[in-house]
């Protein structure tokens, strides 16, 4: 899955504002097709509603619409999706039922919602936290069936998924933050509301597709464990947070940090 591409194409001259334009690799014999980057209620109205998708078995299923090409020319998302899996597979698109989030010991009244994100709508990472695990990594090639080849290679930040990656607060800096604005101090506020808790997902390369047998969960359980206090035993890198407002972030864009975790 990771090896599947999906573009942004912005076109402000569209209803729909642009386009969502989905790349499969060229091997499978499967095809590129596009959505609506933002379907209008008209759009919807024309595409079916699954009203139980479950996300996580432990919480409420959730909605959603499948999704259809701006084109009837080519293949539809699931033509080509199900044909890449070798099995029935949907592009969907939320709906409007809210899917509300788990509240944190940080922010016990937390009331919030996502969209398909794994639980928290924002995670964000510091670039030099991905260097502090290279540099832990370095000491333990060779053991625990770490490969000889990361005495050379990087972890990639991309491994761990982010959507925001900041740089020049140090390695780990995010752990101490609880508020933060980006771009101007008067943006809206966003709360680092947990220290994200990892599974074994990171050690899937997004280049190949391939996963290490135990890069970077082994490293990052020498030194990041004991950092949730619900998870004590699973390694953390990244926070998850949640925006109060809507905004636009840029690449270089500043951070004001408003609020720092009570210690």
């Amino acid at each position: 899955m990771v090896l599947i591409s999906p573009q942004i194409e912005k076109d402000d001259s569209l209803p729909y504002g642009g386009l969502l334009t989905v790349s499969v690799p060229q091997e499978s014999g499967t095809q590129t097709f596009s959505i609506p980057l933002q379907p209008t209620e008209n759009i919807l109205t024309h595409w079916e509603m699954l009203p139980q998708i479950t996300i996580w078995p432990s919480h409420p299923p959730v909605d959603g619409y499948i999704c259809n090409s701006v084109s009837n020319d080519g293949p539809s998302p699931t033509e080509v999706l199900s044909q890449y899996f070798g099995k029935p597979v949907y592009l969907v698109y939320k709906g409007p039922q809210p899917r509300v989030i788990d509240a944190t010991i940080r922010y016990p009244e937390l009331k919030a919602t996502a969209k398909f994100q794994d639980m928290y709508p924002l995670l964000i990472l510091s670039e030099e936290s991905t260097v502090a695990i290279d540099e832990v990594l370095r000491d333990h090639v060779g053991t625990q069936g770490i490969h000889a080849r990361w005495a050379g290679d990087n972890v990639s930040i991309e491994r761990f998924r982010p959507n925001i990656i900041l740089k020049g607060g140090g390695p780990f800096a995010e752990d101490a933050w609880q508020e933060i604005s980006i771009g101007t101090e008067d943006s809206p506020l966003i709360s680092l509301v947990s220290r994200c808790t990892r599974c074994l997902l990171p050690n899937v390369s997004p280049e190949t597709g391939e996963r290490d047998a135990a890069v970077p969960y082994k490293v990052i359980m020498k030194f990041r464990t004991g950092l949730d206090p619900k998870s004590k035993l699973k390694p953390c890198v990244g926070c998850n947070a949640v925006p109060a407002g809507h905004g636009c972030v840029q690449v270089g864009d500043w951070v004001y940090v408003k609020k720092l975790v009570e210690t």
